[in-house]
């Protein structure tokens, strides 16, 4: 059964099978662990993690590659699908606490970054996440303060997960091939927070306000939220931008706020 790629899905197909084979091997699944795939397609790491565990959840917005698998005989009693779009899906109803999920998935890429934000609403539901995303995405993701790569996704990222690169892949890995570089990273919430954030919207509202505008001092970009007495008495510099400031920084500043 042929299937086309739909631009507005975002729809480029991983087919490199040495690239398969290692995001698996590095994934590890192991029975009884609750897995979800983000946007399956044609099941390029679908039937290699069903290869390996009984049981896989997924979630696929297309109507068409949802009915290719249910068709499928290999899915029957494996695999359970949520047709949905993956940005307004709630995570928390897959699993109770204590038991987290581990999430995989070659992401599209028109819809990331958003995605992401939207998965850190779940950290305390989620045990791990493995991830193709654009390449210049993971080094936002990646990136230390001081650089034009570090802003609002880095911090938040960092904030709440362990982060680590795990290969580059090129273009030739996908059907059709994307016009950008790619890369897989894993994010491992923390079970222990690496930084004292007291009120978690308090930080999510100041590093937001602090990158709205990068060229522009945090005097400014926070006028309104914490005056410059504020901002100086969380031991930061009012004249400087936010993407010189630590993640501690943020936290200090995020304070201010009481």
């Amino acid at each position: 059964m042929k299937h086309t790629a739909r631009k507005r899905f975002g729809q480029n197909f991983l087919h490199d099978q040495h690239v398969i084979n290692r995001i698996i091997s590095r994934f590890h699944p192991q029975q009884g662990e609750f897995i979800l795939e983000i946007g399956p397609g044609l099941g390029a790491l679908t039937w290699p993690l069903l290869d390996q565990i009984d049981e896989l959840h997924a979630i696929e917005l297309d109507r068409d590659l949802v009915a290719r698998f249910e068709a499928d005989p290999r899915s029957s009693g494996h695999l359970f699908l949520h047709q949905q779009a993956a940005l307004t899906f709630d995570f928390s109803t897959l699993t109770t606490l204590p038991d987290k999920l581990r999430i995989i998935g070659n992401l599209p890429y028109n819809i990331s970054t958003p995605l992401l934000f939207h998965l850190l609403e779940f950290a305390p539901n989620i045990q791990d996440m493995m991830f193709m995303l654009q390449k210049e995405v993971v080094q936002r993701i990646t990136a230390g303060p001081g650089g034009k790569n570090y802003g609002r996704l880095s911090v938040m990222l960092q904030a709440q997960c362990t982060i680590e690169k795990i290969l580059d892949v090129s273009p030739g890995a996908f059907t059709p091939a994307p016009k950008v570089d790619s890369a897989v990273v894993q994010l491992t919430p923390h079970t222990t927070p690496v930084i004292d954030i007291p009120d978690s919207e308090n930080f999510a509202l100041i590093v937001k306000a602090s990158f709205k505008q990068r060229r522009k001092t945090l005097r400014n970009n926070l006028k309104g939220i914490l005056t410059e007495s504020e901002i100086s008495a969380a031991g930061v510099d009012p004249s400087v931008r936010a993407e010189t400031l630590s993640l501690e920084n943020f936290a200090a500043l995020a304070k201010q706020m009481g």
